[in-house]
């Protein structure tokens, strides 16, 4: 059955949804890659004349293999270089990826782009835009062969840290040192991993969820060591959520807790 949203559970049972870029979007990143093969092309072609002043032969074979190479190298390059993406994809928010959600290879980034010439068929990727709608995945002959996807990319929405955040009392905000020592050692990735499995703990599965927050919890709680009685009978997943109170808020934005 064709669906929008391509599903990936991984190993630990965290299931990803994907949402699969259409024939319509992918043309219109595509009439953007053609825009910038043009201006290439006008550049090899002044190139091109200028060469053709020494030997006209030489300068039209040249130019034959230019053109190819730039057709092909252009999709190649860039969607290797960048992960997935070409100038077009990038301004609309597109990339390629393996369809198992496995890193991509330079052989499928090859396989997709060499098959080009064939989706482009008859004019304007009748035979890929065809193949676009009457697949699963959205996808065309080239990414049939070279078993990739097409994924929106969307903006990523700032998270409102007040409602996520706010609420419950953070005990670690008892040790003004040692909450300086925690956002002094733990990487901008590692807070982003944090606030990233706040936000999508709904999402999980309840036996992934709980090994999830163990291992983060575990492993903050090794950056830095809090005093026992500070998180003694916290629940990891709670003590995640003050770990990401302290990176994300600083102390002058947090409300001092209700006092009996």
């Amino acid at each position: 059955m064709k669906t929008n949203t391509l599903l990936i559970r991984t190993p630990e049972g965290i299931v990803f949804a994907l949402p699969l870029a259409g024939p319509v979007t992918r043309f219109f990143a595509w009439l953007v890659d053609i825009a910038c093969l043009g201006v290439v092309s006008q550049l090899l072609n002044s190139a091109i004349r200028m060469l053709g002043w020494i030997s006209e032969d030489f300068a039209t074979a040249l130019g034959i293999l230019l053109f190819f190479v730039a057709q092909i190298g252009y999709g190649i390059g860039c969607e290797w270089l960048w992960r997935g993406q070409t100038l077009g994809k990038r301004l609309l928010r597109l990339r390629v990826m393996d369809a198992q959600g496995l890193q991509l290879q330079f052989s499928q980034v090859v396989i997709r782009n060499l098959l080009r010439a064939v989706d482009g068929l008859p004019m304007a990727y009748l035979v890929g835009g065809i193949a676009c709608l009457v697949s699963q995945r959205a996808q065309r002959l080239g990414d049939l062969a070279a078993n990739t996807i097409v994924v929106r990319h969307p903006q990523p929405r700032q998270p409102d840290l007040e409602q996520l955040l706010a609420g419950k009392f953070n005990s670690l905000r008892a040790h003004p040192h040692l909450e300086a020592r925690l956002r002094q050692r733990v990487s901008p990735a590692e807070a982003s991993a944090a606030l990233q499995a706040l936000m999508r703990r709904d999402e999980l599965e309840p036996t992934a969820r709980v090994q999830l927050f163990a291992e983060l919890a575990a492993h903050f709680k090794s950056l830095v060591e809090f005093p026992p009685d500070t998180v003694e009978g916290i629940a990891d997943e709670q003590y995640v959520r003050n770990v990401a109170d302290v990176l994300f808020r600083p102390r002058g934005k947090t409300k001092a807790p209700a006092q009996p």
